[in-house]
């Protein structure tokens, strides 16, 4: 149970939402620069509470340096209920500008439901071997619904 201070200086139970606020405002700590991010479950803490409550699609990147330091999270396209159009050149732009060495992906499922369609899986490939090129690693993708499935421990990165 949370308790919040009124404007009297006694103590209350929080309401649902400041519990949810007070979440939000702890875990957004993840995503600032310089956190280290070096596993998928860290990964999934920094990121879910940013996407989860969208009722659109949006597609983020965690750019990284060569220790796995967040550089920069970008939110870089947004789309419809059930499909986010990604194109490749801002991302290597923004990796280009940030001279990072790696990426995470996210994107939400506002339908909740956190498996990887095919498509995801497909463009996961084609990111990563777009992004090659320029020296950039794809460490992850994160789809986020009720939970988070990571791309990579479910094997296809």
């Amino acid at each position: 149970m949370l308790y919040v201070k009124d404007n009297h200086g006694n103590y209350e139970v929080a309401s649902m939402e400041q519990v949810i606020h007070e979440a939000k405002r702890l875990l957004s700590t993840k995503l600032k620069p310089g956190v280290r991010i070096a596993s998928p479950q860290e990964a999934k803490t920094a990121i879910q509470i940013n996407m989860a409550d969208r009722h659109h699609e949006v597609f983020s990147c965690l750019f990284l340096n060569g220790q796995n330091h967040l550089i920069h999270y970008a939110e870089m396209f947004q789309g419809s209920i059930c499909h986010t159009t990604v194109y490749a050149r801002p991302i290597i732009r923004k990796a280009m500008e940030l001279n990072a060495a790696a990426v995470i992906f996210a994107h939400n499922h506002p339908s909740g439901d956190s498996s990887p369609s095919p498509e995801d899986i497909s463009l996961t490939h084609r990111l990563k071997e777009i992004l090659k090129v320029i020296d950039v690693k794809v460490l992850d993708h994160l789809v986020i619904g009720g939970d988070v499935s990571s791309l990579k421990e479910l094997g296809h990165l």
